[in-house]
């Protein structure tokens, strides 16, 4: 069916962005608020942070204004993400980053002046405060890569151009992109980019799931010019970015901010193109022998070991699954999940102009705000525990922590969310011990946590990779390079056990996390600590799960390193990724032995 406008959704679909602003009023009332904050800040403290007193006057002030920004931000930013097509909403949000972008120039002084100062200041200013603390360590940890301060200056009044590509590639696939109806089997069918990544993809009739792909990516094909335009821009500003401030290469530059080394970013996605790639070419001849196709194509990844024993699921229905499931980790964390389906903190809607995929949004000292496309499906519980997940952790860490230790690396960030997906799919095991039923969740394990976070997007994240060395070596990319390398990173997972068409080359094309970094790879990095954790919760029980509560409360006092050791888990070495990815290779090898046996 055709998705309806935003205006047509029920009201208990969508989230209720009121508990951030009653009124519009309201939030504009913070944005005089933060004008004036600013305007103080830069008479208060300009050429005067020469003291660890002033300076942490001034950070404490500066507290407050990134606490006003990320309201009056997420208010506006998450308005626009379920309706690309509404144009206020668009203008309200574009006035508020330029605002944002004025306000990071103004203040710019800030970081320089303080960086300026010699070590034993900021240790004595260090010491004068807790809540700022972490910052200023940051601070002293960047110094070598500190800009003159009026190229600072410049750098911030340049933010929301900087962040333009992302704003083009949103554009271009939420805005623009009009998907015509497709044919099978002579019946027509409706598409969409919602459409297709959440309901054909997994579509158990063949001639159905291929036609859908291959419409699908005839209509991206269109685009794929200026895509590769917008993402060409955004490496290459990468790279500038990275020389100006000394690194070596971008790859340092960008792994400097999550605090991982570059050999912990290396290993994660050699050791998965080496070590799984056989596991998941067995899962994938799998596939093929249960569904009988003549040829096991990109497009056949996603079906299920089982599609007539999912089962459907409501909205309603899936309270409870995720309630008992992630019930180990205490009565505070069930109670805010009913908070989350009680106060609408999901948008669940399907509708023309939403944004697709999922995530969670966490404005300090409110609610989190979790966004999906509920399709009654069991894989829609997965995805709302894993948004759960980082709601969970972050009102531990923003209850905990000052909101300049809020800012956990990326390298761990998605540990929380995955560890939600697996606690659900050991409950379940739990609860059921009919062999269909067992292979029906092992396989919900492998098709959807292991496949999206160890397949999907460490895939992507080798496919990255290949593009920063490029850009490194002074090139640039364009959209038959970005197929090229896609497919050839394709090829080279999947062997010849699954056929790698040009259709399948344009995968490069559906990933926002390329606007974001090096994110695609901390998806599998997140996943080896929660797959670690989450068996120490199996085998330990509540010694591991305190552990894991009190991780989840550390914010990012704490690097990757020092959240995962808090955690039982050692990621300076190996071992846990091997022993993660020997993991898979058991439930696929426990998938194959029932389905023997069935």
């Amino acid at each position: 069916m055709e998705l309806k406008p935003r205006s047509d959704i029920p009201r208990e679909l969508t989230w209720d962005l009121s508990s951030i602003y009653a009124t519009e009023e309201d939030m504009y009332a913070d944005v005089d608020a933060l004008k004036a904050l600013g305007s103080r800040m830069a008479q208060d403290y300009k050429g005067k942070l020469d003291t660890p007193e002033r300076i942490n006057a001034c950070l404490d002030d500066l507290r407050e204004l990134e606490r006003l920004l990320t309201l009056t931000g997420h208010y506006c930013d998450l308005a626009v993400s379920v309706d690309y097509y509404d144009t206020y909403n668009q203008e309200r949000n574009e006035k508020l980053s330029r605002l944002a972008s004025e306000i990071s120039s103004a203040l710019s002084f800030i970081d320089n002046e303080i960086t300026e100062q010699s070590e034993s200041v900021l240790r004595e200013a260090i010491a004068m405060s807790a809540h700022n603390r972490h910052y200023l360590e940051d601070i002293l940890r960047s110094k070598p890569h500190q800009l003159h301060p009026e190229t600072e200056r410049a750098l911030a009044a340049l933010s929301q151009t900087l962040y333009a590509p992302y704003q083009i590639y949103n554009m271009a696939k939420l805005a623009d992109m009009k998907f015509p109806a497709f044919t099978a089997e002579g019946k027509e069918y409706p598409l969409g980019y919602t459409l297709f990544e959440d309901d054909y993809e997994y579509e158990v009739n063949t001639s159905v799931r291929r036609s859908a792909f291959t419409a699908f990516s005839e209509k991206i094909r269109e685009y794929e010019n200026v895509t590769a335009a917008a993402y060409n821009t955004q490496v290459q500003t990468e790279k500038t970015m990275a020389s100006l401030r000394g690194f070596g290469s971008v790859f340092d530059s960008l792994l400097f901010h999550q605090k991982v080394t570059g050999e912990m970013y290396h290993r994660q996605i050699d050791l998965i193109m080496e070590k799984l790639a056989p596991h998941m070419r067995r899962y994938a001849r799998l596939l093929q022998k249960i569904h009988g196709l003549d040829r096991m194509t990109f497009a056949d990844l996603k079906i299920a070991v089982d599609p007539e024993y999912d089962p459907k699921v409501t909205i309603e229905e899936s309270k409870a699954y995720i309630e008992k499931g992630l019930a180990v980790l205490g009565d505070d964390y069930a109670e805010m999940v009913r908070t989350a389906y009680r106060d609408r903190w999901v948008d669940f809607a399907q509708n023309a102009g939403k944004s697709t995929g999922g995530f969670c949004a966490s404005p300090y000292g409110k609610n989190s705000f979790i966004l999906l496309s509920w399709n009654n499906r069991m894989a829609d519980v997965f995805t709302l525990a894993h948004e759960l997940g980082h709601a969970g952790h972050f009102k531990a860490c923003n209850s905990a922590q000052s909101i300049f230790d809020t800012n956990v690396s990326t390298y761990f960030v998605e540990a929380p969310s995955t560890m939600n997906e697996l606690l659900m799919a050991h409950y379940l095991l739990k609860t059921n011990p009919e062999p269909r039923f067992r292979r029906w969740v092992l396989s919900s394990m492998i098709g959807k946590t292991y496949y999206h976070n160890f397949v999907t997007h460490l895939l992507e994240a080798a496919y990255q990779r290949e593009v920063y060395r490029i850009v490194d070596e002074g090139g640039s990319v364009n959209a038959e390079t970005l197929s090229r390398l896609m497919k050839k990173t394709l090829e080279k997972f999947w062997g010849g056990d699954v056929e790698i068409s040009d259709e399948a080359a344009l995968t490069w094309m559906r990933q926002p996390h390329y606007y974001m970094g090096l994110y695609s790879y901390t998806y599998s990095a997140g996943l080896t600590i929660a797959t670690q954790a989450c068996r120490r919760i199996e085998t330990e029980g509540q010694p591991a799960v305190d552990d894991w509560k009190k991780v989840l409360a550390a914010g990012s006092t704490l690097d990757p390193v020092g959240l995962a050791r808090m955690a039982g888990v050692d990621i300076t070495t190996d071992a846990p990724l091997l022993d993660t990815i020997a993991y898979i290779g058991d439930i696929i090898a426990e998938i194959e032995r029932l389905t023997d046996e069935i």
